[in-house]
């Protein structure tokens, strides 16, 4: 059984003792050791008259319990007699219960001069001058446990006690205060809040609460934070009826303007909402922690303005949730209809962009790409979800400028995560431009697609903000058009390019339509880029080929309705660039300028595809190396790097101490003789107080520094400023850590990352060459198929011809115009025939083989089995 919480040895003072909760407190201390200066004045409630009677009483009370006590009858505002006799009797103080208190309720209107003086007389300044006459000698002993006792009155206010309210509140930030100057000579300071029954409370509870409010439920509390036991300090307590707790001061998130802005009260009204929403609060606990806010908002620069719909300091920066989705050929097929490819079937390079199984293989057209991150915009904008900031609706929004970049073709089957960020905001005037950078990244987070939304927001600026660049770009050159396309935009072709995702009732609803202004729905701006896109790379793309693709930007200019005749005008600047402008040729309007397309100059690579790693590929000698790093591996490498640096500590000449939790450790940097150890081996000019857990991921670059701070998860003691010296050790290698973490683990390093297999080395060169040897040595073969094959084998490409209609048969690289069948299919596919794990007729119903010419002679393909 562990020791009972004991005061042999201490003296202890309390104030008011002679009645309630003061009593108390004096006899379970005196029953627990502690010899106790009784203090009393003996007089009403209202503070008037004086008596030693009650004293004498409790102390004659400890005297009969076979413990020590000595009556005071002092006023508390004679502070300096009371811890006298403390030091008359015994020779020293160890504990002061601020106890002692009076009422003099009133309301405010009827409240006089006298009511308010004595209240604070006695509760505040008689707190002090017994706090102040005990201080020294406690600070001298290096020893002292203080208490405070405050109010609910206080804390929420009561009515009619507009002076007892303040005055006990007043005792909050005066225990404060005290306990950051006595910590470090272990004189611990704190409060409680409560809830009693006594000569105070009488009357003012219910008969049933009144009775539960014992003084012996909140004198427990108070002797163990009086006790040796406790090291808190600074807290404050409600406590009564049985029921314990701690309280702290709770601050919500609130709204910070940046500095400079012009802040009015209609800005306050707009985000009062925000500024009063608790649900998700801050624990404030130091008046530097108070101070984070503001130091970030320091930090963050000048206001870059706003108004009632574009907060740009919010905005600028902001992040939408990452939005996953997927497409396939019949995605791409579906988009390529709806920006008018394939209006003849028969076109060959056209139906490449709309047929999964076409024979050259099918093509995304790359416009495509801007699906994506559209849809994610304007899914979260059906779901309500935008950056903080960003206060408008789909009315004022119209598609100003559209950039969209390729890192290498579009695979015709993906599925993206799209990561959207505000990039710029710019002020227009009339209007303010919002850029939305969205990052599209594949199954293995390599990224696929870079693509920039520029908005154009109506009635949204006018804040005096930057209007951002201004010079045109990809400005058509004076001379006539390299080449030029019309396209008749069917009636319904906003109805079609819809089904890809963009839902705005602008392109489809007559009623919306004129509602925004509009005499019939319009075809949608990407409709329009899509349409030109495709154009320019049927005339200048190599070999018509869209996967040369690069990149694209436009600016819309002005509305297309379906019905018009779209006419796109090309320039071709060089092999690798083509501008071009759009126009409406019924009204000679231009809806698309400032529009350029650029080109590969060689196709990128294929992305080499990541073989499925076997999950025991992780498991066993790999999985048993993995070495967590704590906060001893961090230190340790520290203390290498700081001996092998010497320079980096006498530059910064500065200590540090680390409080960690979770476990719990102390640890000590010191900047001033070049080492890191474990325990208080300096005097520490700051302490830094965090979990282990956030300290680790400080120190892998996980966690930001600020957050932690403003957000309670990192407290810092001491030298404020000192704090930015930790910056010297920015420059130490992570490396160093993971060294000291294998070293410690017996020497296991940190688990790497499985490294892929390399890819599959291409088949189809190997398999024809085992074909040519086989038949020519058996021609007979041959006899079995009796036609000519044509094999387009794809990723990678090659051509092969295999003659097994003539005598003898022949095989050779290349094209042939006389195939009896041809046939189209993936060099993996070719693999799977090879080994026998399909069959021509299933890769032909799945769609993953094209047979063109004769069909029978392709059921005839036993002879590449076993081949290899």
């Amino acid at each position: 059984m562990s020791k009972e919480v004991s005061f042999d040895g201490r003296v202890a003072i309390v104030t008011g003792a002679g009645q309630g909760l003061g009593r108390s407190h004096a006899l379970l201390l005196a029953s627990r050791g502690a010899k106790v200066v009784v203090n009393d004045l003996g007089g009403s409630t209202a503070g008037e008259g004086k008596s030693s009677e009650t004293a004498d009483l409790v102390v004659e009370e400890i005297k009969q319990a076979g413990a020590e006590a000595v009556a005071n009858y002092d006023s508390v505002e004679d502070g300096d007699a009371i811890v006298r006799t403390a030091m008359d009797t015994w020779g020293r103080v160890d504990i002061v219960i601020n106890n002692a208190g009076i009422l003099r309720d009133k309301s405010f209107k009827n409240m006089t001069d006298a009511d308010w003086d004595i209240i604070f007389r006695v509760h505040s300044y008689g707190a002090y001058k017994v706090t102040k006459a005990a201080w020294p000698i406690m600070t001298e002993q290096g020893y002292g446990r203080i208490l405070f006792t405050t109010s609910s009155a206080g804390i929420y206010g009561n009515f009619g006690q507009t002076n007892y309210g303040s005055a006990k509140l007043s005792l909050v930030g005066f225990a404060n205060t005290l306990s950051l100057e006595g910590q470090r000579k272990n004189v611990l300071v704190n409060t409680i809040a409560p809830f009693a029954a006594s000569r105070l409370t009488e009357g003012l509870l219910p008969p049933a609460v009144f009775d539960s409010l014992k003084p012996e439920y909140v004198s427990p509390i108070v002797a163990y934070l009086c006790s040796e036991e406790n090291d808190t300090t600074g807290g404050v307590y409600e406590v009564g009826g049985g029921f314990y707790s701690g309280l702290r001061w709770e601050r919500t998130k609130g709204k910070t303007f940046r500095l400079g802005r012009n802040v009015s009260p209609d800005d306050i009204r707009s985000n009062w909402k925000q500024i009063n929403d608790f649900t998700e609060a801050d624990h404030i606990s130091s008046v530097m922690e108070s101070l984070g806010p503001i130091i970030e908002n320091v930090e963050a620069g000048p206001t870059k303005g706003g108004n009632e719909f574009i907060d740009a300091d919010e905005a600028l920066g902001s992040k939408y949730p990452d939005y996953v989705s997927s497409y396939d050929e019949g995605d791409l097929a579906l988009y390529a209809l709806g920006v008018g490819a394939a209006k003849d079937p028969n076109d060959e390079e056209a139906l490449r962009l709309v047929y999964e199984s076409h024979g050259g293989g099918m093509k995304a057209l790359p416009t495509f790409a801007v699906i994506p991150g559209t849809n994610a915009i304007l899914g979260f904008a059906k779901e309500g979800i935008s950056p903080p900031g960003l206060n408008y609706g789909l009315d004022r929004l119209l598609h100003g400028e559209q950039y969209i970049e390729l890192v290498r073709p579009l695979p015709l089957r993906a599925t993206l995560t799209t990561r959207a960020v505000v990039k710029d905001i710019w002020d227009k005037g009339k209007g303010a431009l919002v850029v939305t950078a969205l990052d599209s990244y594949d199954e293995d987070g390599d990224l696929l697609i870079k693509s920039e939304m520029t908005a154009f927001i109506r009635g949204a600026g006018g804040w005096g903000g930057e209007r951002g660049p201004s010079a045109d770009v990809n400005v058509p050159p004076s001379r006539a058009p390299d080449v030029v396309v019309e396209d008749a935009i069917p009636q319904n072709q906003a109805l079609l390019y819809r089904l890809s995702g963009d839902w705005n009732p602008l392109h489809a609803d007559p009623a919306m339509a004129k509602a925004f202004g509009f005499e019939r729905p319009i075809l949608h701006g990407l409709c329009t880029f899509g349409y030109a896109g495709r154009r320019v790379l049927e005339h200048f793309a190599p070999a018509g080929n869209p996967d040369f693709f690069k990149s694209i930007k436009v600016r819309f200019a002005d509305n297309v309705y379906p019905g018009d005749t779209l006419v796109t005008e090309m320039w071709k600047e060089s092999d690798q660039r083509i501008v071009f402008r759009c126009k409406v040729k019924e009204r000679d309007s231009v809806v698309i300028s400032n529009a350029a397309i650029e080109l590969f100059e060689e196709l990128p690579k294929p992305k080499e595809k990541k073989p499925t790693v076997a999950s025991d590929a992780v498991e066993g000698d790999a999985a048993d190396a993995a070495v967590e790093v704590t906060s001893a591996d961090i230190i340790a490498a520290i203390d290498h790097y700081l001996k092998e640096n010497p320079a980096v500590a006498e530059k910064a000449q500065t200590v540090f101490q680390l409080k960690l939790s979770d476990p719990d450790s102390l640890w000590t940097i010191d900047l001033k003789t070049g080492s890191a150890g474990a325990g208080e081996t300096a005097k520490p000019d700051a302490t830094l107080q965090l979990a282990e857990e956030s300290y680790v991921a400080l120190q892998k670059g996980e966690a930001d520094p600020m957050k932690l701070f403003s957000t309670g998860k990192l407290k810092i003691a001491g030298d404020m400023m000192s704090v930015n010296k930790i910056e010297a050790l920015s420059e130490m290698p992570f490396d160093l850590v993971l060294e000291k973490a294998a070293a410690r683990a017996g020497g296991a390093a940190p688990a790497a990352p499985v490294a892929a297999p390399q890819s599959r080395e291409p088949l189809a060169p190997k398999l024809f060459e085992a074909l040519g040897k086989r038949l020519e040595e058996q021609p007979g073969l041959a006899n079995e198929v009796g036609a000519v094959l044509q094999f387009y084998v794809r990723d990678p490409d090659s051509k092969w011809v295999v003659d097994l209609k003539h005598q003898p048969p022949a095989l050779k690289m290349g094209e042939t115009d006389g195939a009896t069948t041809t046939i189209t299919l993936d060099d993996a596919e070719l693999a799977e025939l090879s080994s026998g794990e399909t069959t021509t007729q299933s890769l032909f119903q799945r769609g993953r083989l094209r047979i063109d010419g004769d069909m029978q002679p392709a059921h005839r393909l036993n002879f590449l089995k076993g081949l290899i």
